[in-house]
């Protein structure tokens, strides 16, 4: 067997872990020919981007001359536009290309997005505008995926190696494979009501430990985090709950029909001047019940008040207490007229 049979071979067998292998750099003696056809991306942009791409358009077309492509900026129409040219040779150059005008036309400075153009990096747009239906939602959680000065985007770049962009209903990532799933997996979450702080918490234990060579082919689950949701439901409870019933595996008794309680009366078995007779005295019996209660409630405002009887205590302190004053005034009273 000869060693490219070999190498073909370990080429072909099952790997562990993907993001190991390195991405073989593709060069000009690979495609000698050249493209057979001309291939063209077009992107439109806002309006308030006119004035920076009219600014850095000579070092997009410089950059992507590099590799023997042509950039248009068409500002009636509002796009730009990149080509291959005869010279072209990398295949995947164009839409490398594409993507780096996309990221230009949603804000992302041109200095990060040419770094799409480089083989191991590339880019992500996540659409966030209908993962949330209310307004006042979407802007929260939009919010809260920025964080305060900036600083939860700021430590999510960090942990992923990504350059982030939060613009309007679009998220835009740029940077390693890798940290673009990782990116894409925060800010789903954080849009479906899940605090990016968690994602972030996981993401610094995992790094610490990558550099456990012990715990390479251990499970890190127990290491991470399990966070509960807490989410309570706003919707007003009854006051009144009903208890609920057991389960029993056989169904309800069937109600009785009226014949059924006539028959276990025995008014079944009565003739018609009978049921009649018994219609009236069970009428005249509610009547006469209405009758009391209606006697009692007008005679109710009549009824005297029960009286508390006076307490022998109290008359016995009412005679033992003596106004000695009223009685000297009583006394110089009667001498008065006795001399008098």
């Amino acid at each position: 067997m000869s060693d490219s049979e070999e190498e073909i071979k370990q080429n072909t067998d099952p790997v562990d872990n993907a993001w190991s292998l390195k991405i073989p750099a593709f060069r000009q003696e690979d495609n000698p020919h050249g493209m057979v056809e001309e291939s063209s991306f077009a992107t439109l942009f806002p309006k308030y981007r006119e004035k920076y791409l009219r600014e850095v358009w000579p070092l997009v077309e410089q950059c992507v001359a590099e590799h023997q492509l042509k950039a248009e900026l068409d500002l009636v129409e509002g796009s730009m536009v990149v080509k291959t040219t005869r010279k072209t040779w990398d295949p995947y150059i164009i839409i490398k290309s594409r993507d780096m005008i996309k990221l230009m036309a949603r804000s992302v400075p041109f200095e990060q997005a040419k770094r799409v153009l480089q083989d191991d990096i590339g880019c992500d747009i996540i659409k966030i505008g209908n993962l949330v239906h209310k307004k006042e939602k979407f802007v929260k959680r939009r919010q809260r995926l920025i964080g305060p000065n900036g600083a939860t985007l700021k430590s999510i770049e960090l942990l992923t190696d990504c350059y982030v962009l939060v613009q309007g209903n679009t998220v835009s990532a740029l940077g390693p494979y890798k940290g673009l799933q990782q990116v894409r997996d925060i800010v789903l979450e954080t849009m479906n009501n899940v605090h990016p702080i968690y994602n972030i918490k996981a993401l610094m234990i995992k790094r610490e430990l990558m550099k456990d060579p012990k715990l390479a082919n251990e499970d890190w689950s127990r290491f991470l985090p399990k966070f509960k949701n807490k989410n309570i439901s706003k919707r007003k409870q009854p006051k009144a709950k009903k208890p609920k019933k057991e389960y029993t595996p056989f169904p309800p008794a069937q109600p009785e029909s009226k014949i059924d309680k006539q028959l276990a009366s025995g008014e079944y078995f009565l003739n018609q001047e009978q049921k009649q007779a018994k219609r009236n005295q069970e009428r005249s019996a509610k009547q006469a019940d209405a009758a009391k209660k209606q006697d009692e409630r007008r005679n109710k405002d009549f009824v005297p008040p029960t009286e508390e009887a006076p307490s022998r205590k109290r008359q016995a302190e009412d005679s033992s207490k003596v106004d000695v004053k009223a009685l000297k005034a009583k006394l110089v009273k009667a001498n008065k007229k006795s001399k008098s």
